[in-house]
């Protein structure tokens, strides 16, 4: 089990410490609940240093990115970042990610934890481009700091206007003494702030500054628990439950990031599965009675007939209803339309929403 930069902190602090993709990290210190309201209202830091983050720089890193990657990146500027997905040759995700452009002919991708490997050895097989690739994974540590209060409570840590940083654009700039950071204004909770990337020796007083500056805005320190459901509450698909490698990106509702302008991985069948249209959909749904939806939970039409299946649910906390995500049939999926989740064998009425299940 590998350890962050600061496992020894959360430690200290009392988190309750669980093994999550290879890393020994924090699920909660106070609890979810709190610790949910705390971002939602104030602001909290999470440490995902566990995330990966890969380096990939020459004269044709564009065309290979390209390649990989379903969303348009010679579309982003110098300083902005795009979300995105890798497709695989079957119809599936292999991964999503974040491009961050640098400046031309430099571009860092951050991956999912638990696909580090697996994302590296993809990209590499389609790099017949010979551009320069880095994993700078085991290098580098990752807070994320979130909430309404996080612009004013990190202000004084650096000489960047905070507030001028535009929602998925970054900069790489001084932050909590250290210089060359990049603070990026992204996130998974809907409820604005920054991501702080510095390299492994730096984050220790990275987080030290950020705790002693965020002191008087209620800063606390917010485990992945809370992460799961800030990130449900907006709808945002999670690796492994809402998308995987058999999951299309037009069925999860990722079309949006799928540009058809370009040739990449599985792009013609992907476009012919656009064409013909999806046979199923990722939705949302809120539960109409007590109940908390479950992955992998059974989702029925009014008569008992298997539709679909749970993806993601949870008791939201800032709705105090059952929520959750999951794939029904196509001609099932209209907003509006009651749905039952299984629960304990008893089927649990639900209505179809738009997402985000949280408004701001």
């Amino acid at each position: 089990m590998k350890n962050t930069a600061l496992s020894h902190i959360h430690e200290q602090l009392g988190a309750k410490m669980v093994p999550f993709a290879g890393y020994n990290m924090p699920v909660s210190y106070e609890g979810v609940n709190a610790e949910h309201e705390t971002v939602r209202n104030g602001v909290g830091v999470f440490d995902v240093s566990h995330m990966g983050e890969f380096l990939i720089t020459g004269p044709n890193a564009l065309d290979l990115i390209q390649k990989v990657c379903s969303n348009d990146v010679s579309k982003i500027e110098d300083g902005q970042a795009q979300y995105n997905c890798l497709p695989n040759e079957t119809g599936g995700i292999v991964d999503d990610l974040i491009v961050y452009k640098i400046a031309d002919e430099k571009y860092l991708l951050v991956v999912n934890a638990s696909n580090i490997d697996k994302d590296w050895d993809w990209i590499s097989k389609y790099n017949t481009f010979g551009a320069d690739m880095r994993n700078l994974s085991e290098d580098y540590s990752l807070l994320a700091i979130q909430g309404p209060k996080a612009i004013e409570a990190m202000q004084s840590l650096t000489s960047e206007d905070l507030s001028a940083i535009k929602f998925y654009h970054f900069k790489v700039a001084d932050f909590a003494g250290i210089q060359h950071v990049i603070i990026s204004a992204t996130g998974y909770t809907g409820s604005g702030g920054f991501e702080i990337y510095c390299k492994n020796n730096e984050v220790e007083q990275v987080w030290n500054k950020v705790m002693e500056a965020g002191k008087e805005y209620g800063i606390k320190p917010i485990g992945l628990a809370a992460r799961d459901t800030l990130r449900l509450e907006m709808g945002f698909c999670l690796y492994g439950n809402d998308i995987n490698d058999t999951t299309s990106p037009l069925e999860a509702g990722l079309g949006w990031i799928t540009k058809f302008t370009k040739d990449f991985v599985n792009s013609e069948n992907l476009k012919k599965q656009k064409e013909e249209g999806i046979t199923r959909k990722l939705i949302g749904f809120e539960l109409n009675e007590r109940g908390i939806p479950r992955h992998d939970y059974e989702i029925v039409d009014k008569d008992g007939k298997n539709i679909g299946i749970v993806t993601s649910g949870t008791m939201a906390p800032s709705l105090n209803k059952g929520i959750g995500l999951g794939y029904v049939s196509v001609e099932h999926s209209t907003t509006g339309t009651e749905i039952f989740v299984q629960i304990r064998n008893k089927p649990v009425s639900a209505t179809i929403i738009k997402t985000p299940f949280y408004k701001n």
